[in-house]
């Protein structure tokens, strides 16, 4: 009898064991489902759908058909709003309607979604292009104040990479002289992506001194591989304390805040753009020490 419960209760630690598995596998499964799902909403969303338009999009192409009353009901939207965003859907070119009693609706794959809403995207960026230059060339005619003011020092706070790399871009393009730079290695790998390190090696290709501190890394040396060709001068540096910064023409500086502040830690890259002189001067002394103290004496900064 000993030997007969032993056995049973064994049995039942198995398929217990078999059902936990399968409960931990289902459960990673609709993590990853719901990763994706996300994943999917935000990318059309960034293309211009809004949060609960992406939503119903995405239930659609999953369910292939669907009644308006079982989106309503399994998203908990309003029925009126839902009858809204399918129209507006429609209009997209992302939802078509089949006439049967009641109505139901399909979505467009998501391949062709996708493709559809990078194109109108393109479409509206050429046409902002157009109108652009229209409305600069009316900007410039139209009649302005002889008082001239003496420049100030601004200061911006930039929140984001894109918005970061833009301004990082235009001091890099507007440089006449010289370009210094300290990066990490999150920050210069940033700058490759971005195509930032190909503006730096066109400055240098035109005359424009270019030089660059990082620290030592194996991404560093593949993102930093080829610069020499193209007389970019860098040097190998590991700076504990050392911010990440662009300085153009002593004039121009981009300082990129620390993603950590206490404990807590920034969602989005920080960065600080100013033309103020005392603190371009400081930062400039610091990279000019940085560098001397890492170079040999003929390429040392000390009397520029």
């Amino acid at each position: 009898m000993e030997e007969l419960m032993s056995h049973v209760v064994g049995e039942y630690k198995k398929i217990s064991e078999r059902r936990r598995s399968k409960s931990d596998l289902k459960r990673v499964l609709e993590d990853e489902e719901t990763s994706v799902l996300d994943r999917i909403e935000n990318i059309l969303m960034k293309l211009g759908l809004s949060r609960n338009e992406a939503k119903v999009y995405v239930f659609l192409a999953r369910r292939r058909e669907a009644k308006a009353s079982e989106i309503s009901d399994t998203l908990l939207l309003n029925r009126t709003e839902t009858y809204r965003i399918l129209m507006n859907l429609q209009k997209m070119g992302l939802v078509s309607t089949v006439l049967t009693k009641p109505l139901k609706f399909i979505a467009l794959p998501l391949e062709k979604s996708f493709s559809l809403l990078i194109e109108a995207k393109k479409l509206n960026i050429s046409m902002l292009e157009t109108e652009k230059e229209k409305i600069i060339e009316s900007w410039r005619s139209l009649p302005r104040s002889d008082v001239s003011t003496p420049p100030k020092e601004v200061f911006q706070v930039l929140e984001g990479y894109e918005h970061i790399n833009l301004r990082a871009r235009d001091i890099i393009e507007d440089a006449k002289r010289e370009i210094y730079a300290c990066t990490s290695e999150d920050h210069l790998g940033r700058f490759y992506y971005a195509g930032l390190l190909d503006a730096l090696e066109e400055n240098a290709r035109k005359g424009i001194k270019v030089m660059f501190i990082t620290n030592n890394s194996p991404k560093n040396f593949f993102f930093t591989k080829d610069l020499k060709k193209s007389n970019v001068k860098y040097i190998q540096f590991d700076p504990k304390e050392v911010p990440s910064f662009i300085i153009s023409d002593d004039r121009e500086l981009l300082l990129f805040l620390n993603p950590f502040t206490g404990e807590h830690k920034i969602s989005r890259p920080v960065a600080l753009y100013t033309n103020c002189i005392i603190l371009i001067k400081a930062l400039n002394k610091l990279f000019k020490s940085i560098w001397d103290q890492n170079k040999p004496k003929e390429d040392t900064l000390g009397d520029i």
